[in-house]
């Protein structure tokens, strides 16, 4: 049984929401960041990365930054930008880029189903990106970026989909990238006890992306239960904000390596090690695997696609089997000797929306290696998170990303 509950979003006016809405803060760094909000005075990055309207040498994580978010996201309903709905609603939200479609809706998951494992995880987190959220969270007051849900369709929901995409959206406007961004309100009472209802049958939601900032909404909640011992529970801190798409429209992108050097390794002793694992075979283009156990492989300006041979995995144990497993096992860490990629510095991920040109500029400037991979895919993603496993660190990339600032969960 799946919590999930209506809430009242704090959100930007119609006509505002364009304007407001902005990618989320792990997707930028604080230079991009300063140039996005140039003629953009109501860009939800002076929120979610408040350091943009502080001087340039500021420290990232000071106690200035997460006053000034707190003081940014306050402006915005002083100065009418945003709005609060009178009572707690449920919101459709629809993002379509070039062939993917995702509908989602809009509520608040439970704290107590994250804990419970009810709301599966599939990758670890690190302390510090949590430290950097709890903190902005707690002085925000407000869950100010969405935890990316998916969760297997169910007849209920899809009936109260349809009803509302047949009507009239509250927001329709393009973004960058090219992504259609569609919002509808479920005011209806009736209507948000039959969302909720078609989630008390889901027996389990799912993570998408977004550990970091879950984590940390959790922590501040358990922060918070510390401070007020008789809470009922039904308080808004023990809820957390977030968008449950149905796990078949989604689509993961491939996540790719860049190594910066070759652990020493001469290019035939390179070969040589990656022979006894693969089958090698150069290309005359770059390498798009286009099936699992294929790898991409670029090095001294060339492409080859390596093959992974028979028998060096069990295809009946879905973590080991995984790429991203079979990767980490045989090449990153066997052969280049990085153990932990969540910290080695040797190491740096691209995200496939970036595309293969991204990783041959990057082999010309500051990396030796990249390994372009095949997509994990999303019945991978729930079977691990089933299983109680975690996938290695940067596993998944999902496209189109959700806004922030379109939905803002206030905690009291």
């Amino acid at each position: 049984m799946s919590v999930f509950n209506p809430f009242k979003a704090v959100r930007p006016k119609k006509e505002y929401a364009s304007q407001v809405a902005a990618l989320p803060y792990d997707v930028m760094n604080s230079e991009e960041a300063r140039e996005k909000v140039k003629d953009a005075p109501y860009s939800f990055i002076h929120v979610d990365k408040a350091e943009v309207d502080l001087p340039v040498d500021t420290y990232l994580y000071s106690d200035e930054v997460y006053k000034k978010a707190a003081e940014n996201l306050r402006k915005l309903s002083d100065d009418g930008i945003c709005i609060k709905d009178d009572s707690p609603c449920f919101y459709i939200y629809r993002q379509i880029m070039g062939d993917i479609c995702q509908t989602g809706i809009v509520g608040c998951a439970g704290v107590d189903d994250y804990i419970n494992n009810v709301i599966k995880k599939h990758e670890f987190t690190r302390a510090d990106k949590e430290e950097d959220r709890i903190r902005h969270v707690d002085t925000c007051n407000a869950n100010t970026g969405p935890i990316f849900l998916a969760y297997k369709r169910t007849a209920a929901i899809d009936s109260i989909i349809d009803k509302y995409t047949a009507l009239d959206p509250e927001y329709d406007f393009v973004s960058e990238g090219n992504v259609k961004n569609t919002v509808w309100i479920i005011s209806d009472e009736n209507d948000c006890k039959a969302v909720s209802g078609g989630f008390a049958d889901i027996p389990a939601l799912y993570i998408a992306d977004g550990h970091h900032r879950a984590a940390s909404a959790v922590k501040v909640a358990l922060k918070r239960r510390e401070e007020n011992p008789g809470y009922t529970g039904e308080e808004e801190f023990n809820f957390f904000l977030a968008v449950a798409f149905r796990a078949e429209e989604l689509k993961i992108m491939d996540y790719n390596r860049l190594l910066k050097d070759k652990n020493g390794l001469s290019d035939d002793e390179l070969f040589t090690k990656l022979s006894d694992i693969f089958d090698i075979c150069e290309k005359d283009v770059a390498v798009s695997p286009s099936e699992r156990h294929k790898f991409g492989f670029y090095c001294n300006g060339k492409w080859y696609e390596l093959t992974l041979k028979e028998g060096l995995c069990d295809e009946n144990n879905v973590l080991e089997s995984l790429d991203v497993s079979v990767l980490q096992k045989y090449v990153i860490s066997d052969i280049f000797g990085i153990d932990d990629p969540r910290t080695d510095k040797r190491i740096d991920f691209v995200g496939g929306i970036r595309g293969l040109g991204e990783l041959e500029k990057r082999c010309k400037e500051d990396i030796e290696i990249a390994i372009s991979m095949f997509p994990t895919s999303l019945s991978e993603l729930m079977a691990i998170a089933d299983s109680g496993n975690v996938m290695p660190p940067k596993s998944t990339w999902f496209e189109p990303k959700l806004l922030s600032g379109l939905f803002i969960h206030e905690l009291k």
